[in-house]
């Protein structure tokens, strides 16, 4: 039976893959686990990430209802993920240093800019503004504009994302993206200035079962970016309603972005230009929300495990052109290490499980 398409990018199709492809090769060393087996002996990562939600100001008590929900919801997600979580604008969960949203962000923004292989989230909520030239997010007190988070965010080296769900929020994916980065925003250009929606139905993906496409057991950045996407188009053709917010997701810095509607399951089948490297890769290896065998791996092993997917993905994307038997000793030479990294975990477990001879 053909495997689907969707499942070449499934983290548990490749784990299998690599699992039988050395078990094949180093028969007689005897591995044979799946991530379901990882012993509870081994603990988790604590403060899998950094999560920082900043509550804009809603002008109506429908909306700063609305705004503290949504907000509610991610916090409590990225509470139950292990993550350490800070909420800024008004009172909801964590904790909130300073004065003053806008400068509370700056200060903490600084603060966060460690050097880590934590990823660090950032998620904004509320409404926004676009005159032509300056995107903004509105808070109580200063707004914050896309030129601020430039500046803000240019010494930040660790994995980073932007999850703007605010109106007319497109500007911020063009002036941020950049390597390392994955940037998502609730419309496709600053002039999509009414109410956005998306942002509901992604904190909800963000935690959700069913929004796990490749059915890994977690619920990636990207997943929940396409969830949420297909349920705001939904929202807007039951209503009877014009859609006017587009969702875009870069994490290839190329300031274009893609659109949920480009992918089919989670792999990208269409691209701005012919020749442009597909969104989406990145964003896949972002979880929030993180399997038990992902909380397994240290952030050493998570950066090596990402550098060789993202290198396989390439590779796979470039398939057409490679000879078969290049294209195939090039793709042993990346799932090899990759076996054992993740054999690595399974002799690990192993070795902590067993009883201790007195």
């Amino acid at each position: 039976m053909p495997i689907p398409i969707d499942s070449m990018f499934s983290a548990s199709f490749w784990y299998a893959r690599w699992s039988l492809f050395l078990l094949l090769m180093t028969h007689e060393m005897g591995f044979c686990s799946r991530a379901q087996e990882v012993s509870e002996a081994v603990p988790k990562n604590a403060d899998s990430a950094d999560l920082v939600i900043v509550v804009g100001a809603g002008g109506e008590a429908t909306y700063e209802s609305l705004f503290s929900q949504w907000a509610s919801v991610l916090a409590h997600v990225g509470e139950q993920a292990g993550a350490k979580v800070w909420s800024l604008g008004p009172e909801i969960h964590g904790e909130s240093p300073g004065e003053g949203v806008k400068g509370q962000f700056a200060e903490l923004v600084q603060q966060l800019n460690r050097e880590t292989q934590k990823p660090l989230w950032v998620a904004f909520i509320g409404h926004g503004t676009y005159d032509g030239e300056l995107a903004r997010f509105n808070v109580k007190g200063p707004d914050i504009s896309h030129l601020d988070l430039v500046s803000w965010f240019e010494p930040i080296e660790r994995p980073l994302a932007l999850i703007n769900t605010t109106s007319a929020s497109a500007p911020f994916l063009k002036e941020l993206s950049g390597p390392g980065r994955v940037i998502l925003t609730a419309t496709r250009d600053g002039f999509e200035l009414n109410f956005a929606r998306f942002g509901s139905y992604l904190v909800h993906a963000l935690g959700s079962e069913e929004a796990d496409l490749d059915k890994d057991g977690q619920t990636s950045l990207l997943e929940a970016f396409i969830m949420a996407s297909r349920q705001t188009g939904e929202f807007y053709e039951i209503e009877g309603r014009l859609v006017s917010e587009h969702a875009l997701l870069d994490d290839t810095g190329d300031q274009r972005g893609t659109p949920a509607d480009w992918f089919r399951g989670v792999r990208p089948v269409k691209r701005a230009v012919q020749d442009a490297k597909p969104d989406g890769w990145r964003a896949s290896q972002f979880h929030l929300v993180e399997s038990e065998l992902e909380s397994r791996l240290s952030s050493e092993m998570k950066k090596e495990r990402d550098a060789l997917e993202q290198a396989v993905f390439e590779l796979r994307d470039r398939r057409e052109s490679i000879p078969m038997k290049d294209y195939l000793d090039q793709l042993e030479a990346l799932l090899l290490p990759l076996a054992r990294l993740y054999q690595s975990i399974d002799v690990e477990t192993s070795s902590k499980a067993e009883p201790s001879a007195d």
